[in-house]
């Protein structure tokens, strides 16, 4: 069907890889933790969006640059972690750290630089687009004369399976996060730990190798 085969092995990988802990889960615990709800539903769908993005770049063969280029790889793999890196520290040099947690209006995250936010830091790393370049065509028919359709068809289950997850995983962690608000050393502390989050997520993903 539309040049897709073994779809339900496919939907069962998709779940399996989404519950398994992540780059990308650590990042919207961290947000929602810190920021609160609001922040991690914003995170979530920049991330998600991101993975279209990737989708996208696999069906049209660009990924396959990053794939047999060190340089290109190592481009976005060093802005991906600069940019996290710059993200926390933003985390951990913000004024209003001491600040009680969201609900406040006067440090309420600005919603859209959120969303940007999330789908820099995926489009930016240049791992997950390998992934996609390799993970999806194993469920592509190669007798298939379409090429494009399936890949987003594939992009969009991803999409929906993890956006799922993910967003139980905002609305989890801003439950637990909601029993420090209030209280401003609690809320300082925990916006520092996301920097270092991030901070660490970056370096990390500088020190990734591309296989």
């Amino acid at each position: 069907m539309l040049g897709i085969h073994d779809f339900p092995l496919f939907v069962l990988s998709c779940i399996l890889l989404n519950i398994t802990p992540g780059q990308d889960t650590m990042y919207i615990i961290g947000r929602s933790v810190a920021q609160g709800k609001q922040a991690g539903v914003m995170s979530v769908l920049g991330i998600m969006t991101g993975v279209l993005v990737h989708t996208l770049l696999a069906s049209l063969g660009l990924s396959v640059i990053l794939a047999t280029s060190s340089l290109a790889f190592s481009i976005i793999k060093y802005a991906g972690a600069g940019y996290l890196v710059w993200i926390g520290v933003g985390f951990i040099m913000d004024r209003n750290s001491r600040s009680a947690l969201p609900d406040a209006p006067a440090s309420a995250p600005d919603p859209w630089k959120i969303f940007q936010q999330g789908v820099l830091t995926n489009v930016l790393n240049p791992k997950v687009a390998l992934f996609f370049l390799s993970f999806l065509p194993q469920f592509v028919s190669v007798q298939s004369d379409l090429v494009f359709l399936p890949f987003m068809v594939l992009g969009l289950v991803f999409f929906t399976t993890g956006s799922i997850w993910c967003l139980f995983l905002v609305y989890g962690s801003a439950w637990l996060s909601a029993r420090f608000r209030g209280r401003t050393s609690a809320a300082g502390v925990l916006k520092k730990l996301t920097g270092a989050l991030f901070i660490g997520l970056g370096i990390r993903l500088a020190l990734s190798q591309a296989r």
